[in-house]
Parts: C-alpha cells; structure tokens; sequence
C-alpha cells in the first residue's frame, strides 16, 4: 500500500423518510435562507418537494427555488443560480436531486465565495479559496457528489464539460432516503449503475502494481452489490432493500475511501465519455457503459492482470489465461450493461465515425488538463472510440 491521508467530513442521514429532517439538518448550522435547486418536476410529481419545503418552514428556514437543472448541468443554469443567489442574500445552497443538481450547487458555491468567473475553476486557471455551505437531498444514486468534493458542468458555447475537485465542496449534510428513489425510471436506474461501477473500477483497473487486498476487495464488493441491486430493481421496482443497498453502494463508489492507499491511478473511461455527454448531451452513465468496457479491451493489450482479475473477482471467469479471460469478462460486463437497458456502442448513442476527430480531440484537451496527455495522445483516443462504434 501506498501513503494516504483521509478525510471525509459528509455527515450521511440515510433512511426511509429521512427527508422529512432536511430543516432540523440545516436548522443545526445556523441556515436562515437557502437557494433550493432541483432538477425539472419530477420532485414536485413525487411528492419530494413538499416533504423538504415543509421540513424547512418548520425549522424556520426560507427558500428560493431555483430550478431546471438538466443533466449534464449547464454554465448558463450556474451563473442564474450565482445571481439569484446574490440577490436574494441566501446563506447557504440545498441540492435536491441527483449528481447534475449537486454538481450545479457546488459550482454555484464557488461562484458566491470567489471574485471572478467561476468556468476558471474548472479550466484550472485558478483554485479556490473558500466556498458556500452547502446540503444535499439525494434523489438519484449514481454520481458520488453527496459524498465527495467533485463537480463537472457543461460550457453550453463550448460543450467542453470540465471539472473541480476540491475539498471546499463537500456537502455538510447529505440526507440519502432510499425511498424517494422508487420513482427513479428504468432507464436512469441502469445509467446509475453503470456509473457507479466506473466510478468504483477506474482506480482498481488503473492502480499502480502492488499488494492492495483492503482496496481490491472493496471495488469488488461494492460492484457486485451494484449488479444485484440493479437486478432486483429491475424485477422489483419497490424493493426498498434493494433501493437502499443501490444507494449506498453507488456514495461508497466515489467517496474515494476505496482508491485511498493504491497509489497514483486515472480515470480514462470518464475522459473518454466527457466528450459525448459534453457533445451530445447523452446521459453520463449511458457514455460510460460504453466507454468503459471499450476502453478495457484496449488496457487488456497492456495490462491484462488487472482487466483479468476484474474478470474472475466479478464477472465469475475461471479462464487461467489472462488475456483470454480479459476477453471473456469484457464480453461479459457488456453483455451485462445491454442486459439492464444501457447503450454499449456509439452507433446506439447516435455518433458515428465522423464524429470520432471532435471527440478526440476534446478527451485529448481533457487528457491533458487531468495530466494523462503523454500518454492518451489523439492516435490512442481514437483508436479506442473507433472500437466503441
């Protein structure tokens, strides 16, 4: 194992109807206003909406709406949510929704604290100094942002969807009540997945070479938990077991506990789908099913133990040859993302080889940004989104 330091300061409230403390929650720091962002009327149809509002006129808080938050958030939507923020002198952000409307909340703190344009941040031209308190309501399990210090926006003139990790933005409060997410739809249940599994497989695939039983075993309990979530969602929309065992899994895949210890490792499945939910405005986690497995068939050239022992650990392999059972599990993890609804080529997703020099050339800007680029040139870029049509 590698040196670490850890730490996460996330208090997590999980369980059904715990919303209904969303006040008491804010009301112990000190919150008097809160700017509320959602995403579109999905929380206002399920009943979400009322619960948190009454939760917080209860607690004496008041709120500003500021909704219309799309997936894969928009720059435009952050600086709106600057200026009301500003001009109705809230003190404090409530995130209501998934990981697009956290990541619009943190990038809306940093606009509030920091002079300046906050698009600098996440073109790494600045760091920040200090940033808003911020809370969560989560109501999709899939990014990780309720529990980490990440947030990826879209620029809408540019599309380049950047990010910023920084420890300034974890949540102070993430309220996780799996029963909220019964109404979550079939289809962004399977994007949820698949998102989460990349999220939990990049620094396992990627690690550097050593002896990280601690580490390995966690990724692959946590994917498999994932899988069999998933599935029992999918026979069983109302399973709560199942909704909550999704939902905790999905936070423990990106809270960056299991990566801590394995020593320098990247993420270029996420590099490689940036540009198609940047461009193409495609769900993050439908680009991940296919980048992913597409992405590991050509690391299974290079490091075939690692795409090997993801095979075995978690696909159920017992090919003894790496490279064959490499082959085998890719087969497998794909087949398994087509199974649950996700697209796994870029032809599903409506992008074809023309599209292939853009795309590549916005991971390789991505690549280097992330200090991958010596090694992802545009050669390897394509060539690997090549495989994916």
């Amino acid at each position: 194992m590698f040196e670490f330091t850890y730490q996460n300061p996330v208090k997590i409230c999980f369980g059904n109807g715990m919303i209904g403390k969303t006040g008491e929650e804010l009301a112990a720091f000190g919150v008097k206003k809160v700017l509320l962002v959602y995403g579109r009327n999905s929380i206002k149809l399920n009943g979400v909406f009322d619960i948190v509002t009454t939760s917080l006129k209860k607690s004496g808080i008041e709120f500003v709406e500021h909704g219309g938050v799309q997936s894969n958030p928009l720059l435009s939507h952050v600086y709106a949510g600057i200026e009301k923020a500003c001009a109705e002198k809230t003190d404090a952000l409530l995130a209501v929704g998934g990981g697009s409307v956290i990541d619009t909340v943190k990038a809306i703190s940093l606009g509030l604290a920091n002079d300046g344009d906050v698009w600098d941040f996440y073109c790494s031209k600045r760091i920040p100094e200090k940033a808003i308190p911020l809370f969560t309501v989560l109501t999709i399990p899939a990014a990780g942002s309720e529990m980490n210090g990440g947030t990826v926006i879209t620029h809408d003139e540019t599309r380049e969807k950047l990010a910023v990790v920084n420890p300034l933005l974890y949540p102070k409060v993430s309220i996780l009540d799996p029963a909220v997410t019964v109404s979550v739809p079939m289809d962004y249940t399977a994007y949820s997945a698949s998102d989460a599994i990349s999220h939990t497989i990049e620094s396992y695939l990627t690690r550097a070479d050593g002896f990280c039983p601690v580490q390995d075993g966690y990724a692959e309990g946590v994917v498999r938990a994932i899988m069999r979530s998933t599935e029992r969602i999918r026979a069983n929309p109302a399973d709560l077991e199942a909704r909550a065992s999704m939902m905790w899994a999905a936070t423990l895949a990106w809270n960056f506990l299991g990566s801590s210890g394995v020593g320098p490792w990247t993420t270029p499945a996420h590099t490689l789908e940036h540009p198609l939910s940047g461009r193409f405005n495609i769900a993050h986690g439908a680009g991940l099913a296919v980048t992913q497995p597409g992405w590991m068939a050509w690391e299974l050239k290079r490091r075939p133990e690692r795409v090997a022992a993801f095979a075995r650990a978690i696909m159920g392999v017992v090919e003894a040859d790496d490279a064959v059972a490499g082959v085998k599990g890719i087969e497998l993890f794909r087949a398994w993302l087509a199974g649950i609804g996700c697209p796994v080529t870029l032809k599903a997703c409506g992008i074809g080889e023309a599209d292939i020099p853009i795309l590549a050339a916005d991971a390789v800007h991505l690549a280097k940004l992330w200090g991958t680029g010596s090694e992802y040139t545009e050669d390897v870029m394509s060539a690997i989104y090549r495989a994916c049509i």
